[in-house]
């Protein structure tokens, strides 16, 4: 492991090193997502204009809201394009901490989180998204005399942070694999505890979602599945308990007071 001795100073260097470096790699991808943000827009705002009325299209309300829309939407598809090199930067952050036969998990921790985070973006955008609009479209138009007019900006405010949401919600189990292996947490506390992650999953989804019953669902169902899935990986994956963990373990349990036979 890194000298636990190193000065502060030293691992602010290194930090400001790795954060540079993310930030430089976030403003390239940002300038070349600037170039499509329109084209962009347009494929994001697909399921929303298949779910608004014949004749209905976005709108922006002032004359800035365009520009700043699609600067936004560059912003964004910037740190999606950057992310293997944020993630690969915050891994050489705290890679020398760690024992060498961690540090061989460098490149799969990448690889997976980016793969899980596209994973929930894609089901979010392409099985979630339309459902979600065409259900609250046609609520909000169904009373006479109300129609629709939605716009740019607040749709990609809240199309984006659902996207987030989603890819958030499947990096679950990567999460789950590394406080496993970091021995934070193993499959038989993750399973004692699966009622508790059960509620977690629904305020999440009341959180990060509109306040209808089926978003809140759409983003606590994969939670719940991917919980089971990181239980999983914990027990196969977990670091094992030594002998004299489990001697600890038995000594804990031994030294609890007998149950009161009065």
């Amino acid at each position: 492991m890194v000298d636990d001795q190193l000065p502060l100073t030293a691992h602010l260097e290194e930090l400001r090193k790795r954060l540079i470096i993310a930030v430089c790699a976030w403003i390239i991808a940002f300038l070349g997502c600037y170039a499509f943000a329109e084209k962009l827009f347009q494929y994001i705002a697909e399921p929303v204009q298949a779910a608004l009325p014949e004749g209905s299209s976005l709108v922006f309300i002032n004359a800035t809201e365009p520009f700043f829309t699609y600067l936004k939407i560059a912003a964004i598809a910037g740190v999606l394009v950057a992310l293997p090199v944020i993630l690969w930067q915050l891994w050489a952050f705290i890679a020398p901490g760690l024992y060498g036969h961690e540090k061989r998990f460098a490149i799969p921790f990448v690889l997976v989180s980016c793969l899980c985070f596209g994973i929930g973006t894609y089901f979010g955008f392409f099985y979630v998204f339309p459902t979600i609009f065409t259900f609250l479209i046609g609520y909000g138009t169904s009373v006479a005399g109300i129609s629709a007019m939605l716009s740019m900006g607040s749709y990609l405010t809240l199309s984006t942070r659902l996207l987030f949401a989603f890819g958030l919600v499947f990096e679950l189990p990567v999460v789950i694999f590394f406080l496993a292996r970091m021995g934070v947490v193993d499959h038989l506390w993750l399973r004692k505890n699966r009622k508790y992650a059960i509620l977690v999953a629904f305020i999440v989804g009341a959180v990060l979602t509109p306040p209808d019953v089926f978003s809140q669902t759409a983003i606590a169902v994969p939670f719940i599945i991917l919980y089971e899935v990181g239980i999983l990986a914990a027990r196969f994956f977990g670091k094992k308990k030594t002998d004299q963990d489990e001697e600890e373990d038995e000594e804990g349990e031994g030294a609890k007071p007998p149950a009161s036979s009065g």
